[in-house]
């Protein structure tokens, strides 16, 4: 097999804006440099400048299929095949092929021509792309039925985007370029909006902008580029957090605004070694939410050295500007280094830095996190050098003829020395320092000199002291950075606590929050939370990458009793941090506990309304009920009777009387029953396709000939519904109109259709949500209802002001709004002009067949140039 073709899509933002226009351009310059080019299938729809375009052009006829006896033209794939050009054109990338042909997309026609080794130029609107599907249907109200995969389209090998402002489009409109004249109002005044234009052309520039940026990462990391590339701002704030994290973040949201719309990202550098090592967690929440709040995103990661991880992250992310606080440490801290500021300016490299001055600025940092030992590895190093260093630098100072003070001098400087090692470097450190220094002070000078050999008792007993002296004061440095450090996990403890504490009080949807805080609070990959399920583990929430499955493949587990299981997975976990990943656990405990309850709360709520239910269930069959059985009843007694002899009016009158009774216990009966089961919710719709004009006659088959009007048109869509519900609901309604009504009920149904590509012939296929809808109106001439009652009145058990008793026991529009509700529409009362109530019953239409359907009446339009 050959090599691959390569593909050339033209993606445009509506129908119109040139992209047809621009594949033929390019065809006759391909053409034109020697290339074999031939048209595979181009649409003009009878546009004259892109028929006159297509000419010069060889062109592939097309194959002929019939659907439904009709005729439809497609691509020819063999035809195509057999010619074997170079190059083919093939308009309308997301067209939906007749059925029955070998593919059912044309999209698959053209990977079966690149496979072959020919290349496709082709055209594409950014609505027909599958991830834009749903925004584009809120957007215009119009559903695209014709999609391709956005991944079909991003292994392209050029995507080219066609623009065009929406003013540019809209007089293109007016001009009679793109759709007939009789269609240009309608399309002006709904699809072609101009707010509908610019959402849909911001869409394809964004769509265009992230494939450009992906192309662009993946040559960088394939040519090992690790300076920035300006092609975008990026803009990264680094948050430790401390309270200068809000000012850092709102100067750096404007520095992206004033970038243009630049992406902006919060970033926290977190230690390796987990809780230890974490900044306030309240603070860092609040950092986060308020990140998101101007439109940034947050990222955490791990790293021993700040300043590195912070420019590694700036530059895998292709960074441009670094904002970052001026460093909250006094003067005199800063002998221990420059800070992560300065660190980061000078390694940035091209990355711009912007150090930002705010009130904490200079003020100390409060207490010194430490993990692992009481002060930290850069701090025992230091303490290690200046303790084997320090004494041997200032015995031979000390020596020196004419600057040695005595020996009481001597031992206080060597103590000296020892003091400042401990206040570096800790305990140990400082205990080498005071035996070297004795051994030291010993050599060089005390008698006899350049001995071990102490001469007098006084020496000894001095050299003693100074040797307890430095151990104990070295003690108490070391014992002070212990009780610094766990009163700062205590502090860190406690606050990562009662945040907990605050989020399960959020109720359920703390879970997800929970089992990332764990995460970030532990610095591992991923977290899950397990319980036992038929004799295995199930996960009942997770966050992270890779989770784990059961307890035994994770790096650290907590549990409460017999409870879930908290399983941690990415790092071992020091023994310091069990106590709070137990709380983690215990909090988890409680939020499944939490929804559980509230589960059954809701259970409690629905056995009330049942019994509610039928307590008014009973009610009605003791009053509403017992009327027509009365009635059924009297006129069997009566006609039954021996003792009186009726003529046939009167027994005529009474047989009316029955089957009166009995037809109004019957739909009581039925009201009843319909009801309970809406109450189960075991009503299930059969939705399908349905005609309006078929359903009305079994609807008013109860309802008098005189008192109702039918206006329905002859060619409304079907709409998408359960017939038999349909019918009850209708049968509700209009019996219930024509009860209260004065005059005639009137009947009458219209098509609501969002107009666009669907509604013009264009592209979009068939508008079946968004505005699109079927309304049927009952209108009655009655009395009217309040506008505080109408939804009163829909309340089951509830009669219209002061309605007999037998006259039904108020279910009907319940059970009417119930029915259409299960089946996707909506049913609302509004006043009839004039007087009276006119209920909305309100349906989304049924959708065309895919395919010729769409062929048959136009529906994809594509651009001419202008």
């Amino acid at each position: 097999m050959g090599a691959r073709g390569t593909l050339r899509i033209y993606l445009g933002a509506a129908p119109g804006v040139g992209k047809t226009f621009a594949m033929l351009g390019e065809g006759h310059r391909r053409l034109a440099r020697g290339a074999d080019v031939v048209a595979g299938l181009v649409e003009t729809h009878g546009r004259r400048r892109t028929a006159e375009l297509l000419a010069g052009l060889e062109v592939v006829p097309r194959r002929e299929a019939a659907y439904r006896d009709a005729a439809f033209t497609e691509m020819d794939v063999d035809a195509v095949l057999a010619r074997r050009p170079e190059i083919a054109l093939v308009d309308e990338l997301a067209h939906t092929n007749v059925p029955g042909s070998r593919h059912a997309k044309r999209w698959q026609d053209v990977e079966e021509l690149l496979d072959a080794g020919v290349d496709v130029i082709s055209t594409l609107n950014v609505q027909h792309l599958e991830s834009l599907n749903d925004v584009v249907e809120r957007i215009t109200g119009v559903r695209q039925h014709e999609t391709v995969p956005d991944e079909v389209v991003r292994r392209a090998d050029q995507i080219e985007l066609v623009d065009m402002s929406p003013e540019a489009l809209r007089r293109r409109l007016a001009h009679g370029n793109v759709y007939a004249p009789e269609k240009v109002d309608a399309a002006l005044a709904h699809y072609f909006r101009v707010g509908n234009l610019a959402a849909l052309r911001e869409l394809a520039l964004l769509w265009v902008a992230d494939r450009v940026d992906e192309g662009l990462a993946r040559y960088r990391d394939q040519h090992g580029i690790t300076e920035p590339w300006e092609a975008r701002e990026r803009i990264v704030v680094g948050l430790t957090g401390g309270p200068e994290g809000g000012t850092l973040i709102r100067r750096a949201a404007r520095i992206a605004a004033r970038a243009g719309r630049a992406d902006l990202l919060a970033v926290h550098v977190g230690r390796s070694d987990g809780l230890a090592e974490r900044p306030s967690p309240r603070e860092l929440a609040r950092q986060r939410d308020l990140v998101e709040s101007v439109g940034g995103s947050y990222h955490r990661v791990l790293g021993d050295d700040v300043p590195t991880a912070l420019v590694e992250f700036t530059r895998g992310v292709n960074a441009t500007q670094i904002v970052l606080g001026t460093s909250r440490r006094r003067g005199w801290q800063f002998v221990f280094g420059p800070g992560v500021g300065a660190t980061v300016a000078r390694e940035s490299g091209d990355v711009d830095v912007h150090l930002v001055t705010h009130e904490h600025a200079g003020k100390g940092r409060g207490l010194v996190r430490v993990a692992g030992s009481p002060l930290g590895a850069r701090r025992r190093a230091g303490g290690w050098a200046l303790a084997l260093l320090g004494p041997l630098l200032l015995a031979p100072l000390l020596t020196v003829r004419g600057v040695h003070p005595g020996l009481n001098t001597d031992m206080l400087l060597f103590l000296t020395m020892t003091v400042c090692v401990a206040l570096v470097g800790g305990l140990w450190p400082a205990v080498a320092a005071a035996v070297l220094g004795f051994l030291l002070l010993n050599w060089f000078f005390t008698p006899p000199l350049h001995t071990l050999t102490i001469g007098e008792p006084a020496n000894t007993l001095a050299l003693a002291v100074f040797v307890a002296v430095a151990v104990a004061v070295s003690s108490v440095v070391d014992l002070a950075a212990r009780r610094s450090r766990q009163a700062a996990r205590a502090n860190a403890e406690a606050e990562t606590l009662s945040l907990l504490a605050a989020s399960v009080l959020r109720g359920e949807k703390a879970l997800p929050a929970l089992l990332e805080r764990v995460r970030e609070t532990f610095g591992v990959r991923s977290v899950a939370l397990l319980e036992r399920a038929d004799g295995g583990w199930r996960a009942v929430g997770s966050t992270g990458p890779d989770p784990a499955a059961d307890p035994e493949s994770a790096e650290a587990t907590a549990r409460v009793g017999d409870g879930p299981v908290l399983a941690l997975s990415g790092r071992v976990l020091p023994a310091a941090d069990r106590r709070v990943l137990s709380a983690f656990a215990s909090q988890a405990e409680e939020v499944l506990e939490w929804r559980r309850l509230a589960e059954e709360a809701a259970r409690a709520r629905r056995l009330a309304e049942g019994d509610r239910i039928r307590t008014a269930l009973l009610a009605a069959v003791s009053h509403d009920l017992r009327t027509p059985l009365a009635s059924i009843k009297a006129g069997v007694s009566s006609l039954r009777a021996t003792d009186v002899v009726w003529d046939p009016e009167d027994e005529a009158e009474l047989l009316a009387s029955v089957e009166e009774s009995a037809d109004r216990l019957d739909g009581l009966i039925g009201n009843l029953l319909d009801m309970s089961r809406l109450q189960t919710g075991v009503v299930t719709p059969l939705i399908r396709p349905v005609a309006v004009e078929e359903v009305l006659p079994a609807a008013l088959v109860n309802v008098p000939q005189d008192r109702v009007t039918v206006d329905v048109p002859e060619d409304l869509a079907p709409v998408l519904a359960d017939a038999g519900l349909l019918e009850r609901a209708l049968a509700n309604v209009v019996e219930n109109a024509a009860r209260h009504g004065r005059d005639r009920v009137l009947v009458t149904a219209s098509e609501l259709r969002a107009t666009g590509p669907g509604g013009l012939g264009g592209a979009g296929g068939a508008a079946g949500a968004g505005d699109a809808r079927v309304e049927i109106r009952v209108v009655d001439r009655g009395p009217g209802v309040p506008d505080d009652a109408k939804e009163r009145m829909f309340a089951p058990f509830q009669r219209l002001g002061d309605a007999p008793r037998g006259t039904g026991v108020g279910l009907g529009l319940a059970v009417a709004r119930g029915f259409v509700a299960a089946m996707g529409g909506g049913l609302q009362p509004e006043d009839t002009p004039g007087g009276g109530l006119t209920m909305v019953f309100t349906l989304p239409p049924a959708p065309p067949a895919p395919g010729p359907e769409e062929h048959d009446r136009g529906e994809r339009h594509e651009e001419e140039g202008a």
